[in-house]
């Protein structure tokens, strides 16, 4: 499991073998823990993205065909997606039963990883991207989310929120920016995927939001 997720500061060696880790892990996230996941676009080596959009502001880190309403956890729909297109970015699509998400730049994610730690508080996985850090939590609805939100002094801009019909890459995906890797690796138990709520983080990721401005592009990962 280690070898095929946790692959951080690894994951951009060995090529010949990013097509099988990506396939594997797709299979993990899909078959093993019910997530659902659909190929997303390749970035080209100059980091741009494959995709017909010359603007595009998420290089190789959204879905391309089939869009994200065709995610799936049935396992050999996703050994067939991967087996066709080996170097395609795994996407989760957030919400619903999968897993939402809650994201900062990369220096304001840390910050908040930090303070979660020094207070006791389990973060959950967190996906690592080059410029932005994505916390998983368990899924939520927009009126429970507005209700967080209207209990916070400030919001900063560069919080996103990631639920239903949005989505994000999960290692060991390689985006326009670079490789995306785990900052925390999920730790699975009986088939499943501990996360936390949204509420339990989200003043410390505003907080940390506040102390860090966005230096990426309004979604880059």
């Amino acid at each position: 499991m280690r070898e095929i997720l946790g692959e951080r500061r690894k994951n951009g060696n060995g090529n010949g073998h990013q097509g099988s880790a990506l396939r594997g892990a797709a299979l993990v996230y899909a078959r093993q823990w019910g997530w659902p996941v659909v190929p997303g676009a390749e970035a080209r080596p100059d980091g741009g993205c494959c995709c017909p959009r010359a603007d595009c502001v998420v290089p190789g880190a959204h879905p391309l065909d089939p869009d994200v309403l065709a995610a799936t956890t049935d396992g050999p729909m996703v050994h067939w997606w991967w087996t066709a297109r080996p170097r395609a970015a795994i996407i989760l699509a957030t919400g619903g039963r999968a897993p939402c998400a809650m994201s900062l730049p990369a220096v304001a994610g840390a910050r908040a990883l930090a303070e979660l730690d020094r207070r006791g508080v389990r973060p959950g996985p967190v996906v690592a991207g080059p410029t932005r850090w994505m916390l998983l939590v368990e899924p939520y609805e927009l009126p429970e989310l507005g209700e967080l939100l209207a209990a916070l002094d400030r919001v900063p801009s560069s919080l996103r929120f990631h639920g239903t019909g949005g989505y994000i890459p999960l290692p060991p995906s390689r985006t326009g920016p670079g490789r995306v890797g785990w900052a925390r690796e999920p730790e699975p138990r009986d088939g499943e995927v501990a996360l936390p709520r949204a509420g339990d983080l989200l003043d410390v990721l505003a907080d940390a939001g506040l102390s860090a401005p966005d230096p990426g592009g309004w979604l880059m990962h």
